[in-house]
């Protein structure tokens, strides 16, 4: 029925609602004058929608003849998606304050990005898919080149969204070619045709669509553009995208390969595990000469993008809840590295250069220790949480009998550990350079300090990564049956 479909999809069309509400209302008063209240707003609806999925999701619930799924899986996704978009855009509003990018548009966007997303993770059929997809792809083509006085910004998000129609356009036609050997678009109707043997035009068709969700999770070699974005748009939108789109794509990832392609596992099998290791060796290796601090976290969540498809790539569910605890750390570690990054200012204009971080801890000590652990924690040294993320998806594909794949990811967060640890002997034993006037806002000082103590004490024995891994194990338990 109607009724209980729209119950079921309560949080997006609250979402949706108030997008259309807020860009009816600015348009027609202050404009740009409400962006403040606007990304507060969003932010507190960000946040409010989190808590409610929380307390009142329950079981498994499908609307609309099955293209939209509300499961454990899609919860735990969406809670993590709505707490990180509503982080970064708290992080952002300073920042686009002080350097006039502060439009109402903003905000608007990042929701209408954050219903697509939620949609995302909870597609049960190739059309519900892509509709959210690009809802999601729409909204962050504009946001990456909202500086429009910056030749970096308009070409990152030109680079964008020509390599973004492009991989729609290998996802669509991998669709097409499952539709045409499956006569169906239902992730539970796909799952049931192949239980006999995939033929080899679907094969093809898998291939094709891993090849356009390879693109969104920046995994290798479907990168390319990510350095380039990553660099050119504003940090705030930066920071955004190395976040909750990287959550909502990889869940959409786990959420295709098991609710249609399951029945299949040996097939994509090695497909995801060539993308894992092929990201996690580029990430580590070609950030190694980077100097631009953003260029260098976008090989860094490239090589992040390999360890969460690493997890996948078992095709168990302990790997969908490695892969689901991954991503959860992932976004929390980078949440408190952008709020940092966003504090690195001279003379009032933002730097990015790392050499500029040179003696960091004798201008900001408190802020060059939090660094410090965020660095350590992407790096995966023990005992801090990012090492707990890697060993969770290490034992996952040990455990699927991938052991090769377990010896290259270590192999790999060994080479990607020393541009981590560049960072922090710059900050600490680095020449003498002019010290960095950036003053962390209070919302950029909360975010790195939670971060920071999030990163150096969830690991302590009774906190259990704050409550964390039950949840993920319930998720994957409703997604791998």
């Amino acid at each position: 029925m109607l009724a209980t479909d729209l119950q079921t999809i309560v949080p997006e069309l609250v979402l949706s609602i108030y997008a259309m509400v807020a860009l009816i209302g600015a348009v027609y008063t202050i404009k740009d004058g409400a962006t403040s209240l606007l990304t507060w707003a969003t932010s507190g609806i960000f946040v409010l929608l989190a808590v409610w999925i929380g307390i009142n999701g329950d079981g498994t619930n499908a609307a609309f003849g099955g293209m939209f799924v509300d499961d454990a899986f899609a919860r735990f996704s969406k809670m993590v998606i709505l707490f990180s978009a509503a982080a970064v855009l708290l992080m952002s509003e300073n920042y686009m304050e002080r350097r006039s990018l502060a439009r109402f548009e903003y905000p608007i966007l990042i929701a209408l990005a954050v219903v697509g997303m939620m949609v995302m993770v909870s597609s049960g059929d190739l059309m519900s898919l892509y509709m959210g997809l690009e809802l999601q792809s729409l909204s962050l083509y504009v946001v990456a080149s909202l500086r429009r006085d910056s030749v970096k910004s308009t070409e990152a998000g030109l680079k964008y969204f020509v390599l973004g129609a492009l991989s729609s356009g290998l996802l669509l036609y991998g669709a097409s070619l499952v539709y045409g050997y499956t006569g169906t678009t239902l992730f539970s109707g796909i799952i049931a045709s192949v239980q006999e043997g995939p033929s080899l035009g679907l094969l093809f068709g898998v291939v094709f669509l891993l090849a356009g969700f390879a693109f969104k999770v920046s995994a290798a070699p479907f990168h390319m553009w990510t350095p380039d974005v990553y660099e050119g748009s504003p940090t705030p939108i930066t920071a955004f995208f190395a976040t909750a789109p990287k959550m909502a794509a990889m869940a959409l990832f786990a959420r295709v390969v098991h609710d249609a392609f399951g029945g299949i596992v040996g097939d994509w099998q090695q497909i995801v595990a060539f993308l894992s290791v092929v990201s996690m060796f580029l990430g580590a290796i070609a950030a190694i000469g980077q100097r631009d601090i953003k260029r260098l976290m976008a090989y860094s969540s490239i090589a992040h993008m390999g360890f969460a498809l690493m997890g996948l790539a078992a095709g168990t569910a302990l790997g969908v809840q490695a892969m689901l605890v991954y991503m959860a750390i992932y976004v929390t570690m980078n949440v408190g590295t952008f709020a940092l990054i966003l504090t690195m200012e001279r003379d009032g204009r933002p730097v990015t250069d790392i050499h500029a971080l040179k003696q960091y801890s004798k201008s900001q000590p408190l802020m060059a220790l939090i660094l410090l652990c965020l660095m350590f924690s992407l790096a995966g040294v023990p005992p801090l949480l990012g090492f707990f993320g890697k060993f969770y998806v290490l034992q996952a594909a040990y455990d699927a009998g991938l052991a090769w794949l377990a010896v290259a990811g270590v192999i790999a967060s060994v080479i990607g550990a020393f541009y981590y640890i560049r960072i922090v002997y710059f900050m600490y034993f680095g020449e003498e350079m002019e010290a960095l006037d950036g003053r962390p806002s209070p919302v950029l000082w909360l975010m790195a300090v939670a971060s920071g103590v999030i990163v150096a004490v969830a690991w302590v024995p009774g906190i259990n990564l704050f409550g964390m891994d039950p949840f993920a194990a319930a998720a994957a338990a409703s997604l791998v049956n």
